[in-house]
């Protein structure tokens, strides 16, 4: 989960799991190793924090500031006299272009405008249900089965003692709202404080550590699967267990109210979360008929599992989804989120696999009678390196982990060892994904 940066002390932390997974692990610079002490004969307390994390915009505790000898905030011009809270109190005032140009005057003005809190009033306020009603009364929105104007659903959602109530879950929301949501490719771009001056405003856009060379299937364009969706709910709705469709992983913005969730990785070796049964081929995910029901059964348990993964997601955090892992979602709250699937680098492999193997479960494509082969055409004209060692890394685990090298590699040592004890490694499971 991602929260609002503490400009103040910043603890030992290693990098976020969810980065590493995507290939994003930072710089050797970034990270701060501590110094080889002397061996005394009295040992000292071993420390279990072992790296620190620089902050990505240089701020650092407020005690460095008593021995450091320079100050960036120094060259912030008239700001450089005000105190930090009075800085932040100002830059309430401003809006999203005030901020970014003045992000871009020095480091130090960079950092303190690039505060999440600023940034999550400046964009929740207007995805509030009031202020969304107020747009979009009329239009239709998907709510399960059904198809609702807007104004019906939210008297639903705010008179109803449903068990599970209908949840509006609408992958067509942007054209039906006539929004611009950048691709995420380009999502760096509207992050940057000079922007083009024929940059189109855009209602949001992906998150950029999950964007530019992180969302594989955007080579497909406009046949790319379904892969966005606005959801709404009032409390007690939600979604029982699933995975992702079709082997991407996410990421879930909730931009008013609170999520509960708990998740599960899915392997080979594993067993599904409790109360939940899987079919042979995975194809069918079958558990209790509400959440309700579940939690009351089976929540106990689950939580006892090894492996398990729980929280609470709140108003401006967003929660980072691994390909293939199961979970269930509980709005505790009237809640607004936006979510996007994607395909990282790192898990091409498996998306290029599901998509050859399990053709009969692949969804979302419209108009397009062969995905595997669609995507592997785009890939190698835009990606060409990546799609070879993804390739290469399937042959690999249908060979059980041998490749053709490796095969190259044991036909030389059985010549030159003919006769003699020779061993192998079997299996290979760093091809497993473990987000």
């Amino acid at each position: 989960m991602v929260c609002a940066p503490d400009f103040g002390v910043i603890n030992a932390m290693t990098p976020p799991a969810s980065l590493i997974d995507l290939g994003q692990e930072p710089e050797a610079d970034d990270i701060v190793r501590p110094t080889k002490r002397a061996r005394v004969d009295q040992p000292e307390e071993q420390n279990d924090s072992t790296t620190t994390l620089r902050h990505p915009l240089g701020v650092r505790p407020s005690g460095n500031a008593l021995l450091a000898d320079t100050n960036v905030k120094d060259a912030a011009g008239g700001f450089a006299i005000l105190p930090d809270e009075l800085i932040a109190i100002l830059l309430e005032s401003l809006d999203a272009p005030a901020l970014l140009r003045l992000g871009g005057t020095c480091k130090a003005l960079h950092a303190f405008t690039r505060n999440e809190e600023l940034w999550r009033t400046l964009f929740t306020d207007d995805w509030s249900v009031d202020e969304l009603l107020s747009r979009y009364r009329d239009v239709k929105f998907r709510a399960e089965a059904v198809d609702w104007d807007f104004s019906t659903y939210v008297n639903y959602m705010r008179n109803n003692s449903d068990e599970s109530p209908l949840y509006l879950f609408d992958r067509a929301f942007a054209e039906k709202m006539k929004l611009h949501i950048p691709n995420s490719s380009s999502a760096h771009v509207y992050e940057q404080s000079s922007k083009p001056a024929n940059l189109p405003d855009a209602a949001y856009w992906p998150p950029t550590c999950f964007g530019q060379d992180q969302d594989l299937f955007s080579v497909l364009g406009s046949k790319r699967p379904d892969h966005r969706w606005l959801i709404v709910g009032p409390a007690r709705s939600g979604s029982t267990f699933h995975k992702d469709p079709n082997c991407t992983s996410a990421w879930n913005a909730v931009l008013k109210g609170s999520k509960y969730w708990i998740m599960f990785q899915s392997s080979p070796t594993l067993p599904p979360p409790p109360g939940v049964f899987v079919s042979e081929d995975q194809s069918e995910v079958t558990s209790p008929l509400s959440i309700a029901e579940w939690l009351l059964t089976f929540h106990a348990e689950a939580r006892a599992t090894p492996g398990c993964k729980e929280g609470i997601c709140g108003e401006g955090e967003l929660l980072y989804v691994p390909a293939g892992w199961y979970h269930l979602v509980l709005n505790l709250d009237e809640s607004i989120a936006l979510t996007q699937n994607f395909v990282p680098r790192r898990g091409l492999a498996d998306v290029l696999g599901f998509l050859r193997d399990k053709p009969d479960q692949v969804t979302g494509f419209r108009d397009v009678a062969d995905p595997y082969a669609l995507f592997v055409e785009r890939l190698q004209e835009k990606e060409p390196k990546l799609l070879a060692e993804a390739m290469a890394k399937l042959e690999k685990r249908e060979k059980g982990g041998r490749g053709k090298w490796e095969e190259i590699r044991a036909v030389a040592e059985d010549e030159e060892q003919a006769g003699g004890f020779s061993f192998g490694f079997g299996g290979d499971d760093d091809d497993d994904e473990v987000p």
